[in-house]
């Protein structure tokens, strides 16, 4: 157990340079004052480790030392093969250099490992983009990839919801999600989120950035999801459901809705169910999302979606009985979807 510490410790100050030793406790879920006894363990073992004073301090490991990989566990190695990810490296101009890395390590490990390791890459495969979608090709990515790289300004035309716009961005990260790209970008101040497909035009300046050193890609993308998903269902409804009805409300509900939604455990008499969710900001955009429920969901509150989906209803039951179908009553809230993405 100390041993594979040690071998932690060791390629935890090669790869991050300087660490104190809180972190590398917290990393090995061991008291600090056993970092201190493994610290010294490497230096009695000849490990040229140093500690450095004051505020910025911590271990490090004397410049130019390099330790062999030659210790990974099994499922070190296996697990290690399931991060190559042949699509977006591709998508990003890196898989020419992810697959001499891959090479490398390979013929780095003993026979011992390669064997599971390559098993690993034939047996399970990552699908990026959501059923029935395609993953985006944009044209820019590699540029803006470039520019984060070389922390260059990029100068962007952007179509929005609303309208085009030019900005000048300052990238600081790129994230995939559903077979998306995505830019998180400082513009005046603040970090934003652009969908790198929406991106028209993207020219990259001669003009370097200084990078905030506080800034979490991770971080920064968990809130500004939950903020999105807040932002475009502020209000509730409330709903009378079937039993098939709340089979469809669990399949169908993204992950923000699930997790906020309430399902009363007693039927009625007629085996349906109320359930309280998040939904849209607006009637319209509320009513095209429980539209999909069809008979099996009754809005029961809010009055103004109620009315609305009774409207819609009687529109489309004239349409396909050969009525005329009656004109539809004005929204006060008009169908506004807006983007927090710039």
């Amino acid at each position: 157990m100390r041993a594979s510490r040690l071998l932690s410790i060791l390629t935890t100050l090669q790869a991050r340079g300087r660490i104190t030793a809180p972190e590398l406790a917290e990393a090995c879920e061991v008291s600090v004052r056993t970092i201190y006894r493994d610290i010294d363990a490497l230096a009695a073992a000849g490990v040229p480790v140093y500690a450095d004073r004051g505020a910025e301090g911590g271990y490090r490991l004397l410049d130019g030392y390099r330790v062999r990989l030659n210790g990974l566990s099994p499922p070190e190695a296996e697990a290690l093969f399931m991060a190559g990810l042949p699509g977006p490296a591709a998508a990003l101009g890196l898989d020419a250099a992810m697959m001499a890395a891959h090479n490398k390590v390979m013929a780095a490990l003993p026979a011992n490992l390669r064997e599971n390791a390559g098993r690993m890459q034939k047996r399970f495969h990552l699908d990026a983009p959501s059923w029935f979608g395609e993953a985006e090709e944009p044209v820019h990515l590699r540029a803006i990839a470039g520019a984060l790289l070389r922390e260059r300004l990029i100068k962007i035309r952007y179509r929005s919801w609303q309208a085009e716009k030019h900005r000048r961005v300052a990238p600081l990260g790129l994230v995939l999600k559903g077979g998306s790209w995505y830019l998180a970008g400082r513009v005046d101040g603040s970090v934003r989120t652009y969908r790198v497909a929406r991106i028209l035009d993207c020219g990259v300046l001669d003009e370097p950035f200084v990078r905030p050193a506080d800034f979490d890609l991770a971080a920064y993308w968990q809130a500004a999801t939950l903020r999105l998903e807040a932002e475009l269902h502020p209000n509730t409804v409330t709903l009378r459901l079937s039993p098939f009805g709340v089979k469809l409300l669990n399949a169908l509900s993204p992950p923000y809705v699930k997790a906020r939604m309430r399902i009363e455990d007693a039927p009625d008499s007629d085996g349906w169910r109320i359930a309280v969710l998040p939904i849209g900001k607006t009637v319209w955009h509320a009513a095209t999302e429980l539209l999909r429920f069809g008979a099996e969901a009754e809005v029961l509150e809010p009055a103004e979606l109620r009315e609305k989906m009774a409207e819609i209803a009687q529109a489309m039951a004239a349409r396909y009985h050969g009525g005329d179908a009656p004109k539809p009553v004005p929204d006060r809230l008009a169908p506004q979807i807006a983007s927090s993405r710039s």
